[in-house]
């Protein structure tokens, strides 16, 4: 059953990367974001100590709800960038390092873009990579294991053989006819 839920989920999802635009299109939404930071997490005041990146993230995070996982932190003279990734959203903080203000964009793709993201395994952190290698595993149990009941049933044997090298070659033949 664990693998009737995967192929389920990675088919339809494979639907929904290829047609995005079958379920209702795009639902983007953006939103703007400002507001400050304390000064003090943005100099250092020993040129041993760091820019407090923990403690500023973890503001953002609070402050606005942030979530995905931190897939930018820049610090240039002027100014700090902080970029956060996650399934469908993305939100990046332009940090002003002389008075601490900040603006964003936080921008939201829609239900499609999230299941999407999940399918590619992009910005999902390491929880979800686990399940795509289990689902992984329990499909091609379920797949060898099918392959070897062919062997034990004799009157199958020719015709799920047959069928399985036709469609093997259909798969390489597409990939060689249309890949760029």
């Amino acid at each position: 059953m664990a693998g009737l839920a995967a192929t389920l989920f990675f088919s339809v999802t494979g639907l929904t990367l290829n047609h995005p635009d079958w379920l209702f299109g795009s639902a983007r939404s953006e939103q703007q974001l400002a507001g400050s930071v304390d000064v003090a997490w943005l100099r250092p005041r020993a040129p041993e100590t760091e820019i407090a990146k923990l403690e500023i993230v973890e503001f953002l995070r609070s402050t606005h709800g942030v979530r995905g996982a931190v897939e930018e932190f820049r610090v240039d003279p002027r100014e700090l960038v902080v970029g956060f990734k996650g399934p469908g959203s993305s939100t990046d903080f332009f940090i002003n390092r002389s008075d601490g203000r900040y603006e964003a964009t936080a921008a939201y793709e829609g239900w499609v873009a999230v299941v999407n993201d999940l399918h590619k395994g992009r910005h999902t952190g390491t929880a979800w990579s686990w399940v795509i290698d289990l689902s992984a595993i329990i499909l091609a149990v379920v797949s060898f294991t099918g392959l070897g009941l062919l062997f034990y049933v004799r009157r199958r044997r020719r015709s799920g053989l047959v069928t399985a090298a036709g469609g093997l070659a259909a798969v390489f033949l597409v990939v060689w006819l249309w890949s760029a």
